[in-house]
């Protein structure tokens, strides 16, 4: 079989890393510098928001409790990578919480904070508790690094070659790999999470969660709705390449233990 190469450059600072995932430790490849990648975040992100207007707290309550539940998990996250000496993975981090318009039963993070939750999704939440859980969720895959893994694959698949001062935000196929490892627009596809990054965002989420002071045990019954939503049709992007409801709510139940530790209910 014909080995394909991905060619990185010195001028674009580009190294292969193994990194550790916080909380579960696993080892990871991370070929793109984190200051890449939030780089393209912020540029997608603008872009998006461009197309998609995001809704006013002021105007409604619904986005006002978006931002009220990503600050506080916000704050869990730094609580949490601060206790454990790695506070500096997200030093850079400018959050921003939104709600869009969108019928989609779907939310997602960018590298660098940038979160989005679309309208369709909250009669699945329902509740303000079920929210947090799906924006821990979210929000544990940009701490995770998740969506540098992916795209990594997914450059060394393709065989992209970057050269010279040709940067990665400039390269048509490498911004819709991008938008593939993060779910954004509708862009799910070959290089969407794998399962093995979804347990992992499990197993965060619920931790972040339960640090803000939202009960996880909620999770459970959450997923499970979400496993009953769209009636047999096309899963939500959510749900795209998720584990099988079974495997989810088997973890879900292994963990709360670990993640009650963490909870204090908000007062």
């Amino acid at each position: 079989m014909k080995k394909t190469v991905l060619f990185l450059t010195a001028g674009l600072g580009f190294m292969a890393a193994c990194t550790r995932v916080p909380i579960t430790g696993r080892s990871q490849l991370n070929l793109i510098p984190e200051s890449q990648m939030q780089s393209m975040a912020l540029q997608e992100y603008q872009s998006f928001l461009t197309e998609n207007k995001a809704v006013s707290p002021a105007a409604s309550k619904d986005a006002e409790m978006v931002k009220r539940v990503g600050s506080r998990i916000a704050g869990a996250v730094t609580r949490y990578m601060n206790d454990h000496n790695a506070g500096k993975e997200i030093s850079t981090y400018k959050w921003e919480f939104n709600l869009v318009n969108n019928k989609e039963v779907n939310a997602w993070c960018m590298p660098g904070g940038k979160v989005v939750v679309y309208t369709g999704l909250l009669p699945v939440t329902q509740n303000e508790t079920a929210l947090a859980c799906v924006m821990g969720h979210e929000i544990a895959h940009a701490i995770a690094r998740h969506g540098n893994e992916r795209m990594s694959q997914g450059l060394i698949a393709q065989g992209i070659q970057v050269a010279g001062s040709v940067a990665l935000n400039r390269n048509p196929q490498a911004q819709n790999i991008f938008l593939q490892s993060f779910g954004v627009g509708g862009n799910v596809g070959l290089m969407a999470f794998s399962r093995q990054n979804e347990l992992e965002a499990d197993h965060l989420g619920v931790i972040f969660m339960a640090m803000a002071g939202y009960n996880p045990q909620e999770a459970i019954p959450f997923w499970q709705r979400m496993a009953n939503t769209g009636g047999g049709q096309k899963p939500p992007e959510l749900l795209s390449t998720h584990p099988s409801d079974a495997r989810r709510v088997q973890q879900l139940q292994q963990l709360m233990p670990e993640a009650m530790k963490y909870y204090t209910p908000v007062k």
